[in-house]
């Protein structure tokens, strides 16, 4: 298993166990309300005895255990009506708001959905009925689970996206300081062999071998100049992308395999220039990155596509290939730093490549498609020059 896949796998078993927890938490909740609900129903019957205890009793008779017990009722709701539905005794409801028929109606209808109203016999022709509905502490303590996972939850969202985003800006860092070093080291033996090169150039050495260094050099300051971009914030000016695209397109369909065919394509574009915000070198590294991958996948035969289109406010520029393909659980990870199938690859082009797309261009870069053997489709979205 790679990096990317046990980390995924350690995200998994932590969520799982967050999940249990609250499972557990709700559960033990729970089980706990039922067992004071149950305590408060028998109480609420008590409270019905006593009444009728009261009510029956003769005037000599000690009723001073029922009516403490009556008067020592100070959570649970509690109206007694009688027959005709008017109110013989309330117990913890608003006393203003009883005095409203209709709210009493309502009050008395939401207690019966929650319990079954208790008869109280009064004497063999007269019924009194006891509705009553669970405590406020008892509701109140129903919510606090719920209350206490969200505040929970919403301190480690914002510990997650507070550690994210120090993470992410230290690897800004990182990369701005590689990058810069990488320019450095690079530069540093470039400039002398400039030097080399202007000399066999005096000594009037063969003009092609001359020509053929000067192109590797061109290419490594290139290569210099773009580490040095990826290490500070790159310049971005109106390009035309057409003909940048094309243009990098071309220098890589010489240097490809006899055996793999290269296309451009620009006729969805809808015109032959069409301006956009570029840092040009960068945005050819991005292509150069892309078809350099898909002529890896291809293994040394096979057909690679670029195509540009106009869609309106966007420009889409999409590189297929028909070669091995990605697999979906790949698709996403690929390109994360050091994320590569090469034994000898880095991982670093495509996650440079997000890089350069989303963050210095504000644009979007992803895999449209992948079907092994028929389509790999990478596909950018960048914004026109409004």
């Amino acid at each position: 298993m790679d990096f990317y896949g046990k980390k995924n796998l350690w995200k998994f078993i932590l969520f799982m166990f967050a999940v249990l927890i609250g499972a557990a938490t709700l559960w033990y909740t729970e089980s706990f309300l039922d067992e004071l609900r149950d305590q408060e129903v028998i109480k609420v019957k008590q409270f019905g005895l006593a009444m009728s205890n009261i009510i029956l009793a003769e005037n000599n008779s000690n009723i001073i255990f029922e009516q403490e017990f009556i008067q020592s009722n100070n959570t649970i709701p509690i109206i007694i009506v009688n027959e005709g539905g008017g109110v013989v005794m309330s117990r913890n409801v608003d006393l203003q708001k009883s005095k409203d028929p209709k709210w009493l109606a309502n009050k008395m209808a939401e207690m019966e959905a929650e319990f079954t109203p208790i008869e109280i016999k009064v004497s063999d022709e007269i019924t009194q009925y006891l509705y009553y509905q669970n405590s406020i502490l008892l509701t109140k303590l129903r919510y606090y689970p719920f209350v206490l996972l969200g505040v929970i939850s919403l301190f480690i969202i914002i510990a997650y996206i507070a550690f994210s985003n120090a993470r992410k800006s230290e690897q800004n860092q990182v990369w701005n300081g590689l990058a810069k070093e990488t320019a450095h080291q690079i530069g540093t033996p470039l400039s002398s062999l400039m030097g080399w090169m202007e000399l066999l150039r005096a000594k009037e050495t063969e003009q092609v071998m001359v020509e053929e260094m000067e192109k590797d050099i061109n290419r490594l300051n290139t290569i210099t100049d773009r580490f040095s971009k990826i290490g500070s914030k790159p310049s971005i000016s109106n390009q035309d992308i057409v003909a940048i695209t094309e243009e990098s397109v071309s220098y890589l369909k010489a240097r490809s395999p006899r055996k793999v065919e290269v296309i451009f394509n620009a006729e969805e574009a809808g015109a032959s220039a069409l301006s956009v915000k570029l840092n040009k070198p960068l945005y050819e590294w991005v292509i150069e990155n892309l078809v350099r991958n898909a002529i890896d996948a291809l293994e040394g035969a096979g057909k690679i596509e670029v195509r540009i289109s106009d869609m309106g406010k966007r420009v889409k520029i999409e590189v297929e290939d028909n070669g091995k393909g990605i697999p979906v659980n790949k698709q996403k990870t690929i390109f994360r730093p050091g994320f590569t199938t090469k034994s000898r690859g880095w991982g670093l082009g495509l996650s440079l490549a997000k890089r350069i797309i989303e963050e210095y261009h504000g644009g979007k870069i992803f895999v449209a498609q992948s079907d092994p053997g028929r389509a790999t489709i990478f596909r950018i979205l960048l914004d026109k020059e409004t």
